[in-house]
């Protein structure tokens, strides 16, 4: 098929079924009280529509993926029955070298190769993509997310926007409210979509830390996607994500512990390394040299962590580069990030050819085989 083709089948999916992450509430109606009619097919018969088309551009997940065939199993083996609807599990593997990945209403999860291939081996990080995804089916967010899209549109009677508007026009201007109301609905679909995915994990045997772990990675993913919110925005920045579901990972954590107790021996093995990192701070203390210090707090962590202040231009994974050059910079420290909540401070200067002028960019924390554990933006240094 023809990428613009699948372009076109995500978006269109995406659109109605694959709803992005954040919170809030809208003043048309909240998503507590938005009820699917039990003779609502809608979302059903549009999954009908673009299974061949779907099913066509990928590939069953067992050809390349078989660790994750068995975490979907365990999950959907916790969720609800469906006694109303009749839902066909499928796991889907789409080469397009993507980091998303997306649900149809019937069942049928979607999962871009690129993401596919960060989740690799790792059962947790699996089952952290796909709880989310079979959030939504259970939830039957396609439909909700229908139902309120329908009744901003005849309360406005205006074209809805999402995403980036571009230039404005006399409709942009006019739904810019509508538009503004949906975005919101989608943020808190993804937010509790994210909580209903950690308690399928916690229930299946997969520790909840595996979910914040596979976000600092996709964060690391994406530095460069997006520097400013937008009130149109179906995903939230991942700090504020972050910031909203820390009660839903302690809870699940609890309920995870309660039932499992040999964690090394659960079919997500024990929890992987968990590093927050906090929002740096910077404080000129000197003509041309600047304090940054780095809030972290650690959980699960053996051993000791590396962090990294870097500058300059990034590799493609989202890691900083390996080899300072005049263009790009980095300094390091190591710490066993033992306390509640330790800060670590670096000093730096212009003496190493950088301008005042020049930025400082990104915090990087590695574990000890370099691979990303979290990531914060650092503000420019003036």
């Amino acid at each position: 098929m023809a990428v613009a083709t699948m372009r076109s089948l995500q978006f269109l999916l995406a659109l109605v079924s694959s709803l992005a992450l954040v919170m809030g509430t809208s003043a048309a109606q909240t998503l507590d009280d938005l009820e699917v009619p039990r003779a609502f097919k809608l979302d059903l018969e549009t999954a009908a529509k673009l299974r061949p088309a779907l099913t066509a551009a990928s590939s069953p997940a067992s050809n390349f993926y078989p660790n994750a065939v068995l975490v979907f199993g365990r999950l959907t083996e916790q969720a609800p029955s469906e006694s109303s609807r009749k839902l066909d599990w499928q796991l889907r593997i789409v080469e397009d070298g993507e980091f998303n990945a997306y649900s149809s209403p019937d069942g049928s999860i979607f999962v871009e190769s690129g993401l596919a291939r960060l989740a690799g081996a790792s059962s947790g990080l699996w089952a952290a993509i796909l709880s989310h995804e079979i959030a939504h089916v259970i939830r039957r967010d396609w439909a909700r997310r229908y139902l309120y899209e329908k009744g901003l549109r005849n309360r406005s009677g205006t074209d809805i926007v999402l995403g980036d508007p571009g230039l404005p026009s006399e409709s942009w201007a006019n739904s810019e409210k509508a538009s503004a109301d949906l975005g919101l609905f989608c943020r808190r679909l993804e937010l509790e979509a994210d909580r209903e995915g950690l308690t399928l994990m916690a229930r299946a045997g997969y520790h909840p830390d595996f979910m914040p772990a596979l976000h600092h990675l996709l964060h690391a993913e994406t530095a460069r996607s997006s520097s400013t919110d937008s009130p149109r925005a179906m995903h939230p920045r991942w700090e504020q994500r972050e910031h909203e579901l820390n009660q839903a990972y302690v809870d699940t954590s609890i309920e995870f512990e309660r039932r499992w107790h040999e964690w090394y021996a659960t079919p997500g093995g024990n929890p992987p390394v968990l590093v927050f990192a906090e929002a740096p701070t910077v404080k000129k203390i000197a003509s041309g040299e600047w304090e940054i210090k780095v809030p972290l707090r650690c959980q699960n962590l053996s051993g000791a962590v590396e962090v990294v202040v870097h500058s300059g231009s990034q590799k493609k994974n989202g890691g900083p580069e390996p080899s300072p050059s005049p263009k790009q910079m980095e300094t390091r420290q190591m710490t066993g990030c033992t306390s509640p909540r330790t800060t670590i401070t670096f000093l730096l200067s212009s003496t190493s050819g950088h301008s005042s002028h020049d930025s400082w960019s990104d915090v990087y924390v590695l574990d000890a085989w370099g691979q990303v554990l979290a990531r914060a933006d650092l503000p420019k240094l003036h």
